[in-house]
């Protein structure tokens, strides 16, 4: 029997400045499978994939590869090394992606505004994480709520055991070694996020121009998304 893709979901619908996104352009989830199959009221697959995992975490071909299918791969943890301790908090960690790879960051972002008349999934391993802070990254430049962001990255807690079988199924007892606090969803980690963009000179926006993010971007983020 195939499985759904874990922590799948669709952000069409959420407001944003001038509207809300359009359904069927921007999806985020944990790892998809090659035999993973998704809710009907779902695209898929997907037409890009963008894949944030590290390269040690990466297969030779992505499950997801196909013909008529962009797959990119922006690694937004790769200050994780083997050998280096890991942020003990999951706040930690996002604060070390936004000061490491903030340029992966703003590739995510101009990819997912080029990619016109195309849905678009965003992934990591859990979906959680990286793809958290991607995907507040594309709701704050348009304008998102606050709040709406933040339900956003919590709603992730609802597929806690979906993820977990997912990685029981790859990883064995390998998946045991997580730590635990890395499981969790916790409002101050996104909290810390839109924080540092809230306190940066021009807020979000001015972040993203500030690691090289450009302003016509950003226009082209909410032609793609914005309906």
């Amino acid at each position: 029997m195939n499985e759904t893709v874990p922590n799948l979901r669709d952000l069409g619908g959420t407001p944003v400045e001038g509207g809300v996104i359009r359904t069927g352009r921007l999806l985020r989830s944990a790892l998809p499978l090659p035999d993973d199959v998704a809710p009907p009221e779902i695209e898929w697959p997907p037409t890009v994939v963008i894949d944030l995992r590290s390269l040690a975490e990466t297969e030779p071909e992505h499950p997801l590869s196909a013909p008529g299918v962009t797959v990119l791969n922006f690694p937004l943890l790769s200050a994780l090394r083997p050998g280096v301790a890991p942020p003990e908090s999951l706040a930690e960690l996002y604060q070390l992606m936004l000061r490491t790879t903030a340029d992966h960051l703003v590739e995510v972002v101009d990819a997912v505004a080029s990619a016109e008349d195309a849905t678009t999934l965003v992934h990591c391993a859990a979906g959680k994480d990286r793809t958290g802070v991607s995907i507040a990254m594309v709701l704050a430049l348009l304008g998102a709520k606050r709040d709406d962001i933040v339900e956003d990255y919590l709603a992730t807690a609802q597929h806690e055991e979906q993820i977990q079988a997912r990685f029981r199924r790859l990883f064995g007892q390998r998946s045991a070694e997580l730590p635990a606090a890395y499981i969790a969803t916790p409002v101050e980690a996104i909290s810390g996020v839109l924080d540092t963009w809230d306190e940066h000179p021009g807020g979000a926006l001015g972040w993203f121009h500030h690691w090289g993010g450009r302003p016509e971007t950003v226009d082209r983020l909410r032609t793609t998304l914005v309906g």
